[in-house]
C-alpha cells in the first residue's frame, strides 16, 4: 500500500557540522525487517534527491537506522544557504515521502 513512510516510522534529524544526521525507527521486529531491506542508502537518495553521499548505520536492537548525509549542509549551519540549515526538518521530510508498505505492517 502506498502511504507516507511516517505511517509506521518515526524520525529525528539534525546537523553535525556540514553533515546531516538522520535517525529512523519503527516499533516492531517485522517493521524493522522491512525497513532495513527497503531503506538502503540508495533508496534514501531516491526519496531525498538532495542527499548526496549517504552512509547508513544499522541499529537492530533499537529497530532503527541512522544515516549520515555527508556535506549536505556545506560548511555548517553558519554558512548554509538551505531553507533548513540545521537539518531539523529532514526527518519529517523523509516521513512524508510515500513508499509501498505491506498492509500487514500498517
Amino acid at each position: 500500500m502506498k502511504v507516507p513512510l511516517g505511517t509506521i516510522a518515526g524520525a529525528r534529524s539534525g546537523d553535525k557540522g556540514g553533515d546531516a544526521n538522520l535517525g529512523v525507527w519503527v516499533r516492531t521486529d517485522a517493521q524493522y525487517a522491512w525497513l532495513a531491506g527497503e531503506l538502503t542508502a540508495d533508496r534514501l537518495k531516491e526519496l531525498l534527491p538532495e542527499a548526496g553521499e549517504v552512509v547508513r548505520h544499522d541499529l537492530p536492537n533499537l529497530r532503527a537506522l541512522n544515516f549520515v548525509l555527508r556535506g549536505l549542509l556545506g560548511d555548517g549551519v553558519a554558512s548554509c544557504t538551505r531553507f533548513d540549515p540545521q537539518a531539523k526538518a529532514l526527518g519529517e521530510w523523509l516521513r512524508s515521502r510515500h513508499v509501498d508498505i505491506p498492509e500487514g505492517l500498517l
